[in-house]
């Protein structure tokens, strides 16, 4: 931990795909402009569904989800959690999970910039 420098946190968040443009939205709200977006599959306790495909039953374990990653300083991350929980929550099951880790450097790597700067 570097003394008198703000901490920084990575946030991660795993959504419904159709709620991509409202989190991203909301994110700009907050004053987050950078995001990291990922395709990703997945299941929780949703565990999938079972589908029938020319006439044979077969089970999809993994759900299509994507992944949001951020990176702030620590006092933005309530409001950013808040905004991404509002905007993707649908109330049903599999909305998805937030996580909150700390970042210990940034380096832009065009400029060098390093810690906030870079962000």
């Amino acid at each position: 931990m570097r003394l008198g420098v703000d901490q920084m946190k990575k946030i991660e968040a795993i959504i419904k795909p159709f709620k991509l443009d409202e989190v991203k939205e909301a994110l700009h709200e907050v004053g987050l402009q950078g995001i990291t977006v990922v395709e990703a599959k997945g299941f929780g306790r949703q565990k999938g569904h079972t589908e029938l495909y020319r006439g044979a039953e077969y089970v999809v374990d993994f759900l299509p989800k994507v992944k949001i990653e951020v990176i702030c300083e620590d006092g933005v991350v309530e409001r950013a959690v808040e905004a991404i929980m509002n905007a993707a929550r649908t109330g049903r099951i599999g909305d998805g999970k937030i996580f909150i880790s700390p970042v210990e450097e940034v380096i832009r790597i065009r400029t060098g910039e390093k810690g906030e700067a870079a962000v």
